[in-house]
């Protein structure tokens, strides 16, 4: 897939995504809105015992009126258990909506942050500075320190000298200037696991991957500047 297909593709995700937190977005509110409507009266209960004293002259005993009182508290207490049920769906749907809003924050971020990983991928890493010290076996990129053992030390080398001569070396090119033998007489696996022990030795993926790049059907070199290359 090319940069541009990629580019569309993640265009495409990042509009689907947000589709899709807009949909979530109106059904939740369209399901509170329904709920609310739909709960039934807190007062219903009251009324209906309302109407009771109202169009029943004839219930004045004793008995009567204590179950019309207990209908009334009965009522009462519906009512209360209502309003407290309403504030849990309140409290309830709020807590979603913030949840919500928590992934959607975190989602927009995590597509920020893939984004701006994919910029640095496409453009490489930005090397002000390679310093190989073979006393130290150590090699100095930017702001990063990194010790490398004596092979990893000599096939970095021959990569910088390559690089500040603008040669691709091969596999096979790469051990027969290690190894002192011509190239026609080295295994081209064997630069080749010079070059995987070198990236391993580095130990961070994107920068051995990017520092060292691996050209289809030529070779290996430095995917850097020559003239920030320093070698003591």
């Amino acid at each position: 897939m090319n940069t541009s297909s990629a580019s569309e593709t993640r265009e495409i995700s990042s509009r689907l995504v947000i589709a899709g937190i807009v949909g979530i977005v109106v059904i939740l509110a369209v399901a509170a809105v329904l709920l609310f409507i739909n709960l039934p009266d807190a007062n219903a209960f009251n009324s209906q015992v309302e109407r009771l004293f109202i169009e029943n002259d004839t219930l004045t005993g004793n008995a009567e009126i204590k179950l019309l009182e207990i209908l009334a508290q009965t009522g009462t207490n519906f009512a209360d258990t209502l309003s407290s049920y309403r504030f849990v769906i309140f409290v309830l749907l709020m807590f979603s909506t913030a949840l919500l809003v928590a992934a959607v924050a975190f989602l927009v971020l995590l597509i920020a942050l893939n984004r701006r990983m994919g910029r640095i991928v496409r453009a490489g890493i930005e090397v002000n500075s390679l310093q190989i010290n073979r006393a130290e076996k150590a090699v100095y990129l930017n702001d990063f320190a990194f010790k490398l053992t004596d092979a990893a030390i000599e096939t970095l080398s021959v990569l910088a000298e390559a690089r500040m001569d603008d040669e691709v070396l091969s596999g096979a090119e790469i051990e027969g200037v290690i190894s002192g033998r011509d190239a026609s007489d080295c295994d081209e696996a064997a630069g080749a696991t010079r070059i995987k022990r070198l990236r391993d030795t580095l130990g961070n993926q994107m920068i051995s991957e990017l520092l060292v790049k691996n050209i289809a059907r030529k070779g290996y070199m430095l995917a850097i500047d020559k003239d920030v290359i320093r070698m003591t």
